[in-house]
């Protein structure tokens, strides 16, 4: 999945548009629930040196928030890195250059929705289960 289908796939599915929050940096794409304003991705282009590989190009990542408990797990995957830029210990970089299979991205995503929306959206889809 690319930055575009992604971009997609997130309004499609949660029908959310991006924020450009910097001016200086249009590729920075922020995504966030309209209730509480918290992201849930965060789109941006990083040099793949700061993932912590040793090529001088960039790459697009998408910056996905994950439970503590999952998170060292799917680091283990090909192409999800510790979260650039982001508290490592709940957030993660997926690159989008097609090392990370698109139903991973979109489990992650969808992960990442639901840990940031509003509490009480979050209870009721909870309540919802039963």
């Amino acid at each position: 999945m690319n930055r575009e289908e992604l971009k997609k796939f997130i309004f499609d599915n949660y029908s959310v548009t991006p924020d450009l929050p910097w001016p200086q940096y249009p590729n920075y794409l922020v995504f966030r629930h309209d209730g509480n304003k918290k992201w849930f991705a965060l789109i941006m282009d990083v040099p793949e040196k700061k993932l912590g590989l040793n090529i001088d190009e960039s790459v697009s990542v998408v910056n996905l928030k994950c439970d503590p408990l999952l998170l060292g797990s799917f680091l283990n995957e090909k192409g999800i890195y510790p979260a650039y830029h982001m508290n490592k210990a709940n957030w993660l970089s997926v690159a989008l250059d097609g090392s990370a299979s698109d139903e991973t991205i979109k489990f992650l995503l969808d992960l990442s929705f639901n840990l940031t929306m509003p509490k009480t959206k979050r209870q009721n889809k909870e309540l919802d289960k039963f």
